[in-house]
This record gives structure tokens, C-alpha cells and sequence, in this order.
């Protein structure tokens, strides 16, 4: 791959999505001064072309009051089995705008908000990215686990795959 520095806007925000399309559920990061940092699990409902992460949220919750305080978040992805992992930093805020909702609603929140689209809870929790960072390595764990080893006999550093920042 080429150097992500050297990407367009554009191409760094599809590789993004190619790197988190398979990973449904992230770690959402929030900060508050009283609390410090809380990290709890969000499905992700989109990322969009311009960079905006988008999930399904109850409008009034600690983590909206989490947002409200400190814009500045972290969603954290996971991909065990493919060797990928994703951190995103960016800016959070509640989002109640009904078309949008309409547009990233599926039947499966119905779970989490039983009156549906009409629910008087649901509200969106926006993140603007500022950056991501990658770590990705193709490799089977058979492979990689050869690699380390290799690393450890021969005392030369493990080629883990491919690390990168996208800034948006």
C-alpha cells in the first residue's frame, strides 16, 4: 500500500471504511472531569463519506451528559480474527434530526427502543473524525506467529503488517 499521507481525502476515508465495514460494535470512549474515561460498546450504524461516524443513542443518558461536557471522543475497533484494529478520535454531539434517523433506522434497534422510530429516546450520537490510526496485518495467525518467533530467535523487530493515520 502506498503511504497513507499520500492519499486523497477521499481515499483515506474509504480505506477507513474497508478497515471498520466487518467490525459492527466499537468501544466509544468518553472523558469528564468527575469521572475520567468510560468506555462502553456502540454498534456502529454508518460512516460516511465525509468522515462522520454515526450510532443510534437514548437522547438522555450518561454518555449524551458524558458528550455534552467533553466533545472529544474516542471509538475504538477490533477485528481479532483479521488482525485489524482501528482508533478514531473526533468530536461528538447528540443529534435528534427525525430524517436522519429515519434514513440509518433498521428493525434490529427495535431491541434497544421498543416504540421504534417514534421513540421519544432515540436520538443519534454524531463523531466528526479528526484521525484515525490502523494497525492491520493480513497475515494468518499461523503466519504471524511464525513471525514473532522468527523475531525472537533472530533478535530483529517483528513485522507486525501495516500501521497509518488518516486526518480528516
Amino acid at each position: 500500500m502506498s503511504d497513507v499521507k499520500e492519499l486523497t481525502q477521499e481515499e483515506q476515508i474509504k480505506l477507513l471504511k474497508d478497515k471498520i465495514k466487518d467490525i459492527r460494535v466499537a468501544m466509544l470512549t468518553t472523558y469528564t472531569e468527575n469521572d475520567g474515561l468510560r468506555s462502553r460498546p456502540m454498534a456502529t450504524s454508518e460512516l460516511e463519506d465525509d468522515g462522520t461516524l454515526w450510532f443510534f443513542t437514548r437522547e438522555h443518558s450518561r454518555k449524551t451528559d458524558e458528550v455534552e461536557q467533553e466533545h472529544r471522543v474516542c471509538v475504538a475497533y477490533a477485528n481479532p480474527e483479521e488482525n485489524t484494529y482501528v482508533s478514531v478520535q473526533g468530536r461528538a454531539k447528540v443529534v435528534t434530526d427525525k430524517a436522519k434517523m429515519e434514513e440509518l433506522y433498521t428493525p434490529v434497534l427495535k431491541a434497544w427502543f421498543p416504540d421504534g422510530i417514534d421513540d421519544p429516546e432515540l436520538s443519534l450520537l454524531k463523531i466528526s473524525i479528526d484521525e484515525a490510526e490502523f494497525w492491520d496485518s493480513s497475515s494468518s495467525k499461523l503466519v504471524n506467529g511464525f513471525k514473532m518467533l522468527k523475531a525472537a530467535i533472530t533478535g530483529t523487530p517483528y513485522d507486525d503488517g501495516s500501521h497509518g493515520k488518516v486526518t480528516l
